[in-house]
């Protein structure tokens, strides 16, 4: 989704991205706990190493133009009931669904979502409905 706020550095970028979903992480753990189904601790997979250690404590020079509300991800994590943890950018799913991934990372992350195992060789490759 689009940011509402231009940020200066990628790592704020990450954490108002982070923020952004705190709306609906925290509905869904609240309508999950009534049905019998608790979450103790969410974590949200993040790309950029510096939002996966500075979101614990945000407080250093280089973050502290940042606006006071996005602390709330930081209250969050002191509450372990958030974490957020580095994932490197050639594991991250979402990507498949933002960018134009192309050749080797493309069938990898495919395979992936679709749960086909690579010892699979019936399903292995995937012939295009545009091919004659």
């Amino acid at each position: 989704m689009k940011q509402k706020l231009k940020t200066k550095s990628s790592m704020e970028a990450e954490l108002v991205a982070v923020d952004d979903a705190m709306g609906r992480v925290l509905w869904t753990r609240h309508f999950l706990a009534p049905q019998g189904h608790p979450v103790s601790t969410t974590t949200i997979y993040n790309d950029n190493r510096s939002t996966a250690e500075n979101g614990k404590s945000s407080s250093s020079k280089k973050t502290q133009h940042i606006n006071v509300r996005y602390f709330f991800v930081a209250d969050k994590i002191k509450k372990d009931e958030l974490e957020v943890a580095f994932c490197p950018m050639t594991n991250m799913l979402a990507d498949f669904f933002t960018k134009p991934l192309q050749g080797s990372t493309f069938k990898r992350m495919r395979r992936i979502i679709l749960n086909i195992s690579e010892t699979d060789k019936s399903s292995a490759e995937h012939r295009s409905v545009l091919e004659n």
